[in-house]
């Protein structure tokens, strides 16, 4: 692997959200991530490219600790939140993914109202004390989510009962709904048409200004569209990190060089 030391030239050292350091990941005997080392800046889009089963999503998982609900997986090294090692044994998972948010490839609203979707997470949390607070929540979430205009007035209808597009939305709406600081989403325009997807890459341009957002992407187009930051995995490797226009144009390993022109993939 490449010698990650030019990371420090491309990182605005005193905007680090996340670092990881020396993070391995085993399912089983299998070797899936190989010694990463990243570190994501606040109020930026990274966005994770490569080929599939090269690791993105499961590195993608490790930094809300998803990668917890799998029996055979095993996580090494550090994964530091504002420096704070989220592995540590006195941090609990479910606060730190109050804090670091997720949405997945296909939209999976819960079977409730869409105001159900968005309190689900203040109330187990504790960030509402009564129904006033939980209101303004639900609101301000819909809002951030753009798709308040959309649902304003059918609330307690079905969450299921939206476009694809919309539930994303509404997914995305229920994620920044704890107030994260963190937003992870693996290929959240997959499931969706082109319409929907500009709509939601409209949304991520939109979500920087509060959070970090890290976007795993199939889609080079979309990962040059949305993202500051650009990271190419390939085979459990880390084999390039930079400034997206940068990894898109002069990529500095031939691996990268070689997967942007679709030689590899």
């Amino acid at each position: 692997m490449n010698d990650m030391r030019p990371l420090e030239r491309i990182v605005d050292t005193d905007n680090i959200k996340i670092s990881a350091k020396g993070c391995q990941v085993y399912y089983g005997d299998t070797h899936a991530i190989k010694d990463v080392n990243v570190e994501i800046e606040g109020n930026t889009v990274t966005a994770f490219i490569g080929p599939s089963g090269c690791g993105k999503s499961t590195f993608l998982r490790c930094l809300n600790r998803m990668n917890d609900t799998i029996d055979i997986c095993r996580v090494e090294g550090e994964i530091l939140l504002d420096g704070e090692n989220i592995y540590d044994r006195s941090v609990d998972p479910v606060q730190l993914r109050a804090k670091v948010g997720m949405v997945f490839q296909k939209p999976n609203p819960f079977p409730k109202s869409i105001y159900d979707n968005i309190a689900y997470g203040p109330r187990i949390h504790g960030l509402a004390r009564t129904k006033a607070d939980l209101d303004v929540i639900v609101e301000k979430s819909l809002r951030r989510g753009a798709i308040w205009n959309e649902v304003k007035d059918r609330l307690d209808k079905p969450g299921t009962g939206l476009s694809g597009g919309q539930q994303q939305r509404l997914c995305i709406a229920r994620a920044i709904a704890t107030e994260p600081e963190v937003l992870l989403m693996d290929e959240p325009c997959s499931a969706l048409d082109p319409i929907a997807t500009s709509q939601v890459e409209e949304l991520i341009d939109e979500l920087r200004e509060q959070y970090s957002v890290v976007i795993v992407t199939h889609s080079m187009q979309q990962a040059a569209r949305v993202s500051q930051k650009t990271a190419f995995f390939h085979l459990g490797n880390l084999v390039e990190f930079g400034e997206t226009g940068q990894i898109f144009t002069k990529p500095q390993d031939p691996r990268t060089e070689s997967y942007i022109s679709g030689k590899i993939g």
